[in-house]
């Protein structure tokens, strides 16, 4: 049997740089306040934004008052906007390419309403999708309308039901360590996309050895 895919989406599907939203938000702060928000963790307000607790209108006005934020609608989501980078065509394509070998897909990914609606944006002027990454899996699971996020159990307990997956036959892609060791601990192989790995050159080999999982990318000096 083919292994399933479990994709993360940022810094796996779509490039991610992480530096970039802390410092927009940064330049809009009248004290130069510092956003917390990296790969490893974040604030709480932006968890709450990541599991569909509180609206747009709310998430704004709380990062107004957290980081003395002076700054309009625009200029905040422009900001909160600003770490997404490209969806590499070369990586459509290879999901697109295992999708018709046989292989089920689904994405998993800590994301919000703004954010899903910018890059479903992007998407759609770039490659014509209707429906945003959508178009390229069997299905999406977006922590804003689950109700849970990574590296919590509970999100990937609800994917792999609504899949009809067991772990051990799944493959789970994803650059986050701390997520890569919920996914490992719940029976889920993984393929560890730390840099310098990349979707397309590290996802074929993975499935070449699996169910062994492939290893991190060498340290480097």
């Amino acid at each position: 049997m083919l292994p399933h895919l479990l994709f993360d989406f940022g810094g796996v599907i779509i490039d991610i740089d992480y530096d970039r939203t802390p410092a927009a938000f940064r330049r809009l702060s009248r004290t130069g306040l510092a956003a917390e928000y990296a790969q490893a963790g974040q604030a709480e307000l932006f968890d709450l934004l990541e599991t569909g607790k509180i609206s747009a209108a709310e998430f704004r006005d709380g990062l107004r008052e957290l980081y003395d934020l002076d700054a309009t609608d625009d200029q905040i989501d422009a900001a909160w906007h600003a770490l997404l980078l490209d969806v590499p065509a070369e990586r459509l394509a290879l999901i697109g390419e295992l999708r018709r070998a046989g292989h089920a897909t689904a994405l998993l990914s800590n994301t919000n309403a703004l954010h899903i609606t910018e890059i479903n944006r992007r998407l759609a002027r770039q490659y014509g999708f209707k429906n945003g990454i959508a178009d390229c899996l069997d299905r999406v699971f977006y922590s804003q309308e689950v109700g849970y996020r990574k590296p919590g159990e509970e999100i990937f307990h609800h994917a792999l039901r609504e899949m009809n997956w067991q772990a051990a036959d799944t493959l789970f892609i994803e650059d986050s360590p701390q997520h890569i060791a919920t996914a490992r601990r719940l029976g889920l192989r993984v393929l560890h996309l730390a840099p310098p790995l990349t979707l397309t050159t590290a996802l074929p080999e993975a499935l070449r050895v699996f169910p062994r999982e492939y290893p991190a990318a060498p340290a480097t000096a």
